[in-house]
């Protein structure tokens, strides 16, 4: 909106200076600054009213971590922190008239719903399950939905809604068109679904140590950001053999945007965590990265980019599995780790949870560079 106000004024009266809020990097700048400053500005007035209003965390007894139970009297819902310092400075610098912007903020906003509507069973409620399992994915599966028919029908979208860009590999795309244009729908959009649901759960899964999430997320944003940034312009994307998108590169604010919310939410995050920002953040932050990665077609790139959530799903999927399959053979359930997440598993070694956090930060900046690397190892 503002960014409207800014460029009317520049053709209108042409003052000296504004011509260079054309510019992407300009506002992405501009944006990530802003969402810091107001995530900083307002955390400490959210986690003050929270504490008021004694939303805190609720510790499940059954855990197995003594050290998670002091954490009861921490605030939760801070996810809200985060939503206000990503989705204002957007709508401030993005374009009102892309469909990129209203699809990022739509599907970061009614996941966010999603996941306040959870903190408030879990909280106010008092009830430990929250919101059932399968109202969560219907919701996550409409956001899917809304996202995947969008990407496929628009008009904007017409030459290139099926296809994906394939890592490591030159000149290769997938078409998801398998049997034929008339039904490439019938395959896209399914995908587009599974994609924000898997993104979406994997980030939640992930929020269980001080500043893991948060941190984990501004380094996937920052690898997102500098992905739709190359794929909105024709010079870097033609130099790069991926596919190009026009006005894609509004995305890159967003991710700014992301990026500046988190680091700023970090400030009260970091172990000992002042607030948590529960399935409020975390599962808008994964349905953004989900949405991103398929706007600008990175879609297969995910396990790599958002790496550390890939790993923490995979832990709970192998150790539920294993765990089923030794208690039918064996009538004793047995686990491949201490406990999962794998992030719960070097707790129960003995790791000390500040340790954890940053050298999954460092893992998560290694899988970041690798994901780069994929613009030219190809």
């Amino acid at each position: 909106m503002l960014f409207e106000l800014i460029d009317w004024l520049e053709k209108t009266y042409q003052p000296p200076g504004f011509s260079a809020f054309a510019f992407i990097t300009t506002r992405s700048a501009i944006a990530a600054a802003m969402a810091l400053f107001i995530s900083l500005l307002i955390g400490h007035r959210i986690i003050k009213w929270l504490e008021r209003m004694q939303l805190r965390e609720t510790i499940r007894d059954d855990i197995g971590l003594d050290s998670h139970l002091g954490k009861a009297h921490t605030p939760t819902m801070g996810g809200v922190i985060i939503l206000l310092a990503v989705l204002i400075p957007s709508l401030l610098w993005m374009p009102m008239d892309s469909i990129y912007t209203w699809m990022i903020i739509l599907v970061t906003f009614i996941l966010g719903v999603v996941g306040f509507a959870d903190d408030y069973i879990k909280v106010v409620k008092k009830d430990k399950s929250g919101l059932s399992g399968k109202l969560k994915v219907a919701g996550q599966v409409f956001v899917g939905l809304l996202l995947g028919c969008t990407l496929y029908f628009w008009p904007e979208f017409e030459q290139f809604n099926t296809l994906s860009t394939v890592p490591f590999l030159k000149n290769v795309t997938i078409d998801y068109a398998f049997f034929g244009e008339a039904f490439g729908w019938l395959i896209y959009i399914p995908v587009a679904v599974f994609v924000i649901t898997a993104t979406s759960n994997a980030t939640n899964l992930t929020d269980g140590l001080d500043g893991l999430a948060a941190g984990t997320s501004a380094i996937a944003g920052l690898i997102l950001g500098i992905f739709a940034y190359i794929s909105g312009r024709t010079d870097f994307s033609n130099f790069l053999d991926i596919i190009y998108l026009p006005g894609a590169g509004e995305l890159t604010i967003f991710c700014a945007s992301l990026v500046g919310g988190c680091m700023g939410f970090l400030w009260y995050n970091t172990h000992p965590a002042e607030v948590f920002m529960g399935d409020t953040g975390s599962l808008a932050l994964g349905g953004a990265f989900g949405a991103i990665a398929l706007m600008i077609h990175k879609e297969l790139l995910l396990p790599i980019v958002c790496g550390i959530f890939f790993v923490e799903t995979l832990s709970v999927i192998i150790q539920t599995t294993y765990y089923k399959y030794t208690r039918k053979k064996y009538n004793v359930g047995r686990r491949v780790f201490l406990m999962a997440p794998i992030h719960h598993h070097f707790e129960k070694k003995g790791w000390s949870e500040p340790k954890i956090v940053v050298r999954f930060w460092i893992l998560a900046v290694l899988l970041g560079i690798i994901s780069l690397l994929t613009l030219k190892l190809r």
